[in-house]
């Protein structure tokens, strides 16, 4: 690991950028270009004390999810996310994309997305991203375990996803899911990921094994999505998604008809914001 190089290299990414290419409010005037510390380190998901040390050439070596993690909140480019692992002393991986880099086009569309909410997710269902509203609807994922930011493994495994919809439209949800997964299983027989999910979650749930053993595929980039949120009630939602050129991200937005009743729920819950209030 060479902490001088990194910590330089930290510094650099970090003054090159401003709020609002991140999707920040710019706040008070500042003093100094870019970033401060504690906005890298909050879009990172660690704290200010890490990423500090980090800069100073005297914290510890980053963990692969960290590195990740820095790589999505400094925007960096695959051959900056690269070069940002080994200087941390590691290796990066042999694919372009790995289950926790987030492809630098699709953050940069969900910075620019405030009233609406939006999220980037790989193609088994790993939440990698999240704005704001994403995060005030669905729960703010971020400081999840990584295993507990799926979302097919939230629909068949977490009581909550039952009470975020209608009862009518859960088993339509949750045959939606495993018919994608079928789809992604049978697209990559090299990565162990998709399969070994499909695997855990036959184990888990009846439901599951149920609907997989029916053979179901089915991939879907558009679709209606009732949900229900604890304070500003139900939810009527258009859903589209946008590809990454490989396939294998997606950004989700989910938009309300204007002039709807769900636009003006959609607007409370912008005001509601990040308070622990979510279907999450």
């Amino acid at each position: 690991m060479d902490r001088p190089e990194l910590a330089d290299f930290l510094r650099r990414c970090r003054l090159r950028l401003t709020p609002a290419d991140v999707g920040l409010a710019a706040g008070a005037r500042r003093r100094t270009p870019g970033l401060r510390r504690e906005e890298v380190a909050r879009l990172a998901g660690m704290s200010v004390d890490y990423y500090a040390r980090l800069e100073q050439a005297r914290g510890a070596r980053p963990s692969r999810q960290m590195l990740a993690a820095l790589a999505r909140a400094l925007r960096l480019t695959p051959g900056e996310r690269d070069h940002l692992v080994h200087l941390a002393g590691g290796r990066p991986p042999r694919e372009p994309a790995d289950e926790e880099y987030v492809r630098p086009g699709l953050l940069l569309i969900l910075d620019r997305l405030h009233d609406t909410p939006a999220m980037v997710v790989n193609d088994i269902g790993d939440v990698l991203a999240q704005n704001a509203m994403s995060a005030a609807l669905f729960g703010d994922v971020s400081d999840r375990p990584p295993g507990r930011r799926n979302l097919v493994r939230r629909v068949f495994t977490d009581p909550g996803a039952r009470a975020a919809v209608p009862a009518e439209d859960y088993e339509p949800l949750a045959r939606s899911h495993v018919a994608q997964l079928r789809a992604v299983v049978a697209a990559r027989p090299k990565d162990v990921r998709p399969a070994a999910l499909a695997a855990e979650l036959r184990s888990a749930s009846p439901l599951f094994a149920r609907m997989w053993a029916e053979h179901e595929v089915a991939v879907r980039r558009t679709d209606v999505k009732r949900l229900l949120h604890p304070v500003v009630g139900e939810l009527v939602l258009d859903c589209e998604e946008m590809l990454s050129p490989d396939g294998e991200q997606r950004l989700v937005v989910l938009t309300a008809r204007p002039g709807s009743g769900s636009c003006e729920r959609l607007r409370l819950l912008q005001v509601v914001g990040l308070q622990d209030l979510s279907v999450g």
